[in-house]
């Protein structure tokens, strides 16, 4: 932020004007004040020329004259931006958690996984206590037979049979196929501060309220109708993990769009 002890000339009154010449005793252009300000130029020339209509809400008012002035260095009295933009009563937070659904699959496979180690633990040390019981042979005393038929008969092999391990057979168990996590179909990141309505295809409030930077929001397909974003150049929006660009569905840094059934965007109808 830029610090300055610039005096305003006598006879500004108003905010915009108060604005305009501190930029420039500052020797700043619009377009300069626009890039460290990540507002529009249109933003700028409207805060300046006190034309609040074009911006949107008195709350998005408020909080660009007051980044522009912490910019300049100087203080626009609480009672003067009362004045010109209009008391803006704290709205009331709607707070939703959204639980994805890959994390609901990621705990079923866990369980899974748990429960083959469980038995695992179990069956091995009973298969290792009875494999003595299990090789050891009936002891058959044999009967005297005449040298000739004892050199003619091959001898018994010695060796038991080989049996196969039961973790050996254990592990060709197959395990459930993992299903890819499903990527929400709305989500907004915040990198600054943004007055956000979020409704419900039949028209209820799922978010409403001013949010901060470093807030996310993520919303299940069908979930959300419409969508009405301030100050968008702070608001990164992803629609089935793709990035959204919110030109065409914007006016005055105010974008407004609805989600139709088939998951489509599109802008809303004045």
């Amino acid at each position: 932020m830029m610090q300055s002890n610039h005096t305003t000339p006598e006879g500004v009154d108003s905010c915009g004007a108060r604005l305009r010449a501190a930029r420039e005793l500052a020797g700043m252009s619009r377009e300069q004040v626009s890039a460290r300000l990540r507002m529009p130029v249109r933003v700028i020339e409207a805060l300046e020329s006190d034309d609040w209509a074009r911006i949107g809400a008195p709350v998005f008012v408020r909080g660009q004259l007051r980044s522009y002035a912490r910019l300049m260095g100087i203080d626009l009295e609480a009672d003067l931006v009362q004045a010109q933009v209009g008391p803006v009563a704290p709205p009331e937070l709607v707070s939703h958690t959204h639980v994805p659904r890959y994390r609901h699959v990621f705990e079923q496979a866990t369980r899974r996984a748990m429960y083959i180690a469980i038995t695992a633990v179990i069956a091995v040390p009973v298969w290792l206590a009875t494999k003595p019981h299990l090789s050891n042979t009936p002891h058959v005393e044999s009967l005297e037979v005449p040298a000739e038929l004892a050199t003619a008969e091959p001898a018994p092999s010695a060796t038991p049979p080989r049996r196969t391990p039961l973790i050996a057979s254990m592990g060709t168990m197959r395990s459930a196929p993992a299903q890819r996590p499903v990527e929400p179909a709305l989500s907004l990141a915040f990198e600054g501060e943004s007055w956000v309505q979020v409704f419900a295809p039949d028209g209820r409030s799922l978010e409403q309220g001013l949010l901060a930077e470093g807030d996310r929001r993520s919303y299940e397909p069908g979930e959300v109708g419409r969508v009405v974003l301030g100050n968008i150049a702070a608001v990164d929006v992803m629609h089935n993990g793709e990035p959204v660009d919110l030109a065409p569905f914007s006016r005055a840094n105010v974008a407004r769009f609805t989600l139709s059934s088939d998951g489509s965007l599109a802008p809303v109808v004045d």
